[in-house]
């Protein structure tokens, strides 16, 4: 039991490593407005290790996984990280605005009615799909489908560290 804990351990480690050296896509300006109306841009979020995820209100994964991502994002927010969350242009803004404010979302919630933020992401084809992006502004990892969050949590500290010995 103990090798396959070291296994997988080793394994976790040296993807964080691949994903953490690997050339990356670096994510275009982007100018988005939630759904309180604060205004947001891709540019101001430089500095910030951040996950963009699109989600839509009758998507049973991402349902699932919305109180993961709350717990996610209360943990790390403190520490340089932010989440977006962007509604698919299908999904009618009164629910969506009715989920969030029942879930009290911590979070930027944000409706990509016309699709202006979708057509920057070319890998978004279905939901949930979640965008992770380094401090930097380049895309580190392209998540389809649910997260698994234990180890998404572990490249989110990788990621968080690396950010913060860049800004000594």
């Amino acid at each position: 039991m103990k090798i396959k804990v070291f296994f997988a351990t080793v394994i976790i480690l040296i993807s964080v490593f691949f994903l953490l050296s690997v050339q990356k896509e670096k994510v275009a300006e982007i100018q988005m407005t939630t759904i309180e109306g604060n205004n947001i841009s891709t540019n101001n979020l430089l500095g910030k290790v951040y996950l963009i995820n699109f989600w839509a209100t009758d998507c049973p994964g991402c349902i699932k996984e919305m109180p993961d991502l709350i717990k996610t994002y209360n943990k790390y927010k403190d520490n340089n990280f932010e989440i977006l969350a962007i509604s698919m242009h299908y999904d009618p803004p009164s629910r969506v605005m009715s989920y969030a404010q029942k879930n009290s979302l911590p979070f930027p919630v944000i409706m990509d009615i016309k699709k202006d933020i979708i057509k920057h992401f070319k890998k978004v084809k279905l939901t949930p799909t979640s965008i992770l992006v380094n401090h930097e502004g380049k895309i580190v990892n392209t998540i389809i489908g649910e997260i698994e969050f234990k180890e998404f949590n572990q490249t989110v500290e990788a990621l968080l560290k690396k950010a913060n010995q860049h800004s000594l």
